[in-house]
């Protein structure tokens, strides 16, 4: 440090800078360092933040030190992954003063995860949180039917995909017929294209089951079938999807979330397709084990016939009524048995219940010399008071009676 003083020997002080002008130099010596303006830094994500504008906040560090970053809207929309805390990236970037607070900050324009490809960071993310929803479980996928008439296809009209499926599916099953949805399947708006096909398919109810797909390329190539929109345009077709993407070796969200995932567009066909010369063998199969399994009945049949054609109710058929005869005749026997018995009782019983009536006939008695009487009336007489000297009197007899006028009465002296 250099000390000025004046003629009188006082320490002459520099004129003093203001804040906004230290800020603005560090700004100009910042800037004009091209080294600062044009960096690739890795590290670590953390205070991650999405701004309701779009704008991405977040801190980028090391083991040792980190400096705040900002990502703007018109840049964030261009990155296929999710940005998350923890997560290790390379991002390209400038540095820059914020003036006004006095502090530095990196502009991001490019992020990529460290070690592995943007796009198959976000199609593992993808991946993730749609099988975490539930759009890949099996419970959740329709049944293609067997015998298609209609096979609606989505793909590219001038692609050999659409060639390989035709192809195929005219070679195993003619009679059903291709309706194609022509799509792009490559490009920005490709995944645009193919939702309207699902949606174009669901809305007219046209087809019987939905082909999807192309032939292979590079993750970038097939990357609009990695489309979150695509995938839930497909889980929610009321039509079975087939998807039919690339190569073998190739996976695409598409495939996850489809019915029925094919190797290739070829192999999707197949999927689509009974083979009509194997559904005729079949037939033909059935037909013969049918007719087979009809003359071994007939035969069945046949067999039991002939037994009971010679069987002793064909060939003596009045044997068959000599055990009935035997059994109806000791019915009678046994029957007229118990009726006689029954009679023999009910006569018994009636000859004891007529003596007994016999013996309280009050009748009876005058088979023994006793007499009734009775006036003219019919009224008993049972007292000598009853009686009037002069009334005229009936006396029954048991041969007959009699009628008498009384001239005296005379009472008993045990009765007087």
């Amino acid at each position: 440090m250099h000390y000025c003083f004046d003629e009188n020997g006082n320490e002459i002080l520099p004129e003093p800078k203001t804040v906004s002008w230290v800020n603005d130099y560090i700004k100009l010596l910042v800037e004009e360092e091209m080294l600062l303006q044009d960096i690739y830094i890795s590290g670590e994500i953390s205070n991650f933040k999405k701004h309701s504008s779009g704008h991405l906040y977040f801190t980028l560090k090391d083991d040792k030190s980190e400096i705040r970053a900002v990502m703007f809207k018109q840049h964030a929309i261009k990155v296929k992954f999710k940005i998350e805390d923890g997560l290790k990236v390379v991002i390209h970037a400038r540095i820059g003063v914020y003036q006004q607070a006095g502090t530095y900050q990196l502009y991001v324009d490019s992020i990529s995860p460290e070690g592995i490809g943007s796009l198959y960071l976000a199609f593992e993310q993808l991946k993730a949180r749609l099988s975490k929803e539930g759009l890949f479980d099996e419970e959740h996928k329709k049944s293609v039917p067997k015998f298609p008439k209609r096979i609606g296809v989505i793909t590219s009209p001038t692609g050999a995909a659409i060639r390989d499926i035709i192809n195929v599916a005219t070679r195993r099953y003619p009679i059903a017929e291709l309706i194609l949805f022509p799509s792009l399947v490559q490009g920005a708006d490709a995944s645009y294209n193919l939702i309207s096909g699902i949606e174009y398919f669901n809305i007219t109810e046209s087809v019987d089951v939905i082909i999807i797909g192309r032939g292979g390329g590079s993750i970038e190539d097939l990357w609009a079938f990695n489309d979150e929109y695509l995938a839930r345009a497909i889980y929610n077709s009321n039509i079975p999807v087939i998807s039919g993407v690339g190569h073998e070796i190739d996976f695409t969200i598409c495939d996850f979330v489809a019915d029925l995932r094919a190797a290739t567009p070829s192999a999707a066909a197949e999927l689509a397709t009974p083979n009509l010369e194997e559904v005729f063998a079949k037939i033909d199969n059935f037909n013969q084990r049918a007719i087979l399994s009809i003359n071994q009945k007939i035969g069945e049949y046949k067999y039991k016939l002939e037994s009971l054609m010679s069987s002793r109710a064909f060939t003596k058929p009045e044997s068959m009524l000599e055990t009935p005869k035997i059994v109806l005749k000791t019915r009678q026997i046994d029957l007229k048995h118990a009726f006689e018995h029954i009679v023999g009782n009910k006569k018994t019983s009636l000859k004891e219940n007529v003596a007994k009536l016999n013996a309280l006939n009050p009748l009876s008695i005058l088979q023994r010399g006793y007499t009734v009487t009775y006036d003219l009336n019919g009224k008993f007489i049972k007292s000598i008071d009853d009686v009037n000297l002069g009334q005229e009197i009936v006396i029954h007899f048991s041969d007959g009676k009699v009628v008498a006028n009384p001239i005296q009465k005379e009472r008993n002296k045990n009765n007087a």
